[in-house]
């Protein structure tokens, strides 16, 4: 990686357009890495700026590694994975709940008996419900996760939240909020040292922008 290059780490849809359509008011002319195309290694018009496509979970993997200097990330994947990135914007997009649901009435802080629950979500299941004293048996699921508590593979689930529609549509309800996300600037440690007379007025322009 060039010295003088910046990569960014950048998981192809919502939040891609996103960063890209900031990017863009930075004056970083990039709109073409959207276009349709099997590379995965792209680069803006000046030759400045690197941009690699990666899934939305390994985001953060890149930065941390120092594959990238800078990734767009959702908070809920920071929270799960707890990579040794610097957080350093809320973009403000994106945005979801990290949400306990499942059928109305059942017990969330039920400590006598085992909670099932179903998720993608596996360390913040962990973190959240040992912070609690509670006993749990996480069922992990990739897909669907909505449907463990309405087949019986779960009495709840931990999962995003966004309009709520799914659940309302499968008679659910949210029982409790973990946590508020939304997309995420995070950099990689050593490149906001090695590359800060670069990377450091990114970021205050694009704080700039997101308050505007």
């Amino acid at each position: 990686m060039g010295q003088n290059i910046v990569t960014f780490a950048l998981a192809k849809g919502r939040l891609a357009e996103k960063s890209v359509e900031i990017l863009e008011k930075c004056g970083i002319k990039c709109k073409h890495i959207l276009e349709p195309t099997r590379k995965l290694q792209l680069e803006d018009e000046s030759g400045l700026y690197r941009f690699i496509f990666v899934k939305p979970t390994d985001v953060a993997i890149y930065v941390e590694r120092g594959v990238a200097d800078i990734g767009v990330v959702g908070k809920d994947s920071l929270l799960e994975g707890g990579q040794d990135v610097y957080e350093l914007l809320d973009l403000g997009f994106a945005k979801c709940r990290l949400c306990l649901a499942g059928f109305e009435g059942f017990d969330v802080n039920d400590s006598r008996n085992i909670i099932k629950v179903a998720t993608k979500y596996e360390n913040i299941t962990k973190r959240f419900f040992e912070s609690r004293g509670q006993n749990i048996d996480i069922i992990t699921l990739h897909g669907s996760i909505e449907l463990g508590p309405i087949v019986g593979l779960s009495d709840i689930i931990l999962d995003i939240v966004e309009s709520g529609k799914t659940l309302e549509e499968n008679n659910l309800k949210v029982l409790e909020e973990i946590a508020d996300c939304s997309a995420r600037l995070i950099v990689n440690k050593v490149s906001l040292k090695t590359k800060v007379d670069v990377i450091k007025p990114l970021v205050n322009n694009i704080e700039k922008i997101v308050k505007a």
